[in-house]
């Protein structure tokens, strides 16, 4: 049987991407009270980091210990993948020894040809096109603080990046409406934007997009690879601070996510993250639990309840 693999949102079903909120909030109240639940015994991921992190390796190794299990860290300098083998070769070799493998990575091209020769599941711990684990958790926290997202609005300001191309993933699967505010040539993904349909549309003016939005969601305006471009972007999304003032005009309870690491001052305000409307911390813990239910999912999907 061919295994599945998360690259993006739209590797899983609406019902699927449901269990997995449903199920993040289950492991989680068990860890909050001290009870074990370790379906992964025995198994091991492996984890290829081509980008830095800090959320990402430590959720991801974190939340296989907590199942019973084990992960390896595997970066270019530390495998033959550093020497030009082949990632169909590494793929072949690597999958046949292990349960999954989470890549980080900068080609979204990496990810897809390993899963082409991998017999483990592949997720994406994020690449240059897709963030899909990010959403998991994000989608998860405004469950856990505001209820149900479907129909809310949701708006995300900055960059059209890999993160914005997740946010119109999850509108559609999740059933929200998104609003993209960014300055003219960083628009997102003109095919995923024509995919979404009328779940996403662009609107320019940050005080106008806000009207009404129940989340507001940003992220660094220069991402890894862009730092020689950081000094022009700062000029170029100066207008799209985000601002306690900003969240004013929102819904009342509307709720600020970010996906860490923040840069105080750039793309928020420097008492932003501090604003009881900041659902940040929670969205942050929330890739540990997110991720162990994603884990359970694609590992042993025979023990996921349908409940």
């Amino acid at each position: 049987m061919s295994p599945r693999h998360f690259l993006t949102l739209q590797d899983c079903t609406p019902a699927e991407l449901e269990h997995l909120i449903q199920r993040g909030m289950q492991l989680k109240k068990l860890r909050q009270q001290g009870i074990a639940c370790e379906p992964l015994k025995g198994r091991v991921l492996g984890m290829i980091f081509e980008k830095s992190s800090t959320r990402t390796r430590v959720s991801f190794e974190a939340g296989m210990f907590q199942l019973g299990g084990s992960a390896l860290f595997l970066s270019p300098r530390d495998t033959q993948l550093g020497r030009g083998e082949p990632l169909a070769d590494s793929a072949i070799v690597m999958s046949s020894m292990l349960d999954a493998i989470m890549i980080r990575t900068f080609a979204h091209s990496t990810l897809t040809e390993f899963a082409a020769h991998s017999s483990a599941p592949i997720i994406n711990g994020l690449s240059d096109d897709h963030h899909p684990c990010q959403l998991l958790a994000d989608m998860q926290t405004y469950r856990e603080l505001r209820g149900c997202i479907k129909d809310k609005t949701v708006v995300w300001f900055g960059d059209g990046n890999n993160m914005c191309s997740s946010y119109i993933e999850a509108a559609v699967q999740y059933g929200f409406n998104l609003v993209v505010s960014c300055p003219e040539g960083f628009d997102p993904d003109a095919e995923l934007m024509r995919w979404a349909g009328s779940r996403a549309q662009i609107i320019r003016d940050p005080k106008q997009a806000v009207q009404g939005a129940h989340v507001i969601s940003t992220d660094v305006w220069a991402s890894m690879g862009q730092e020689a471009e950081a000094q022009a972007r700062i000029k170029q999304f100066a207008g799209y601070q985000v601002t306690r003032e900003l969240l004013d005009l929102a819904d009342p309870q509307v709720l600020f996510l970010h996906c860490l690491p923040a840069h105080r001052g750039e793309e928020i305000s420097h008492d932003l993250l501090e604003d009881p409307r900041s659902g940040v911390w929670t969205q942050a813990e929330n890739r540990l639990h997110a991720q162990k239910a994603l884990l359970e999912f694609l590992i042993k999907p025979s023990l996921v309840s349908n409940d």
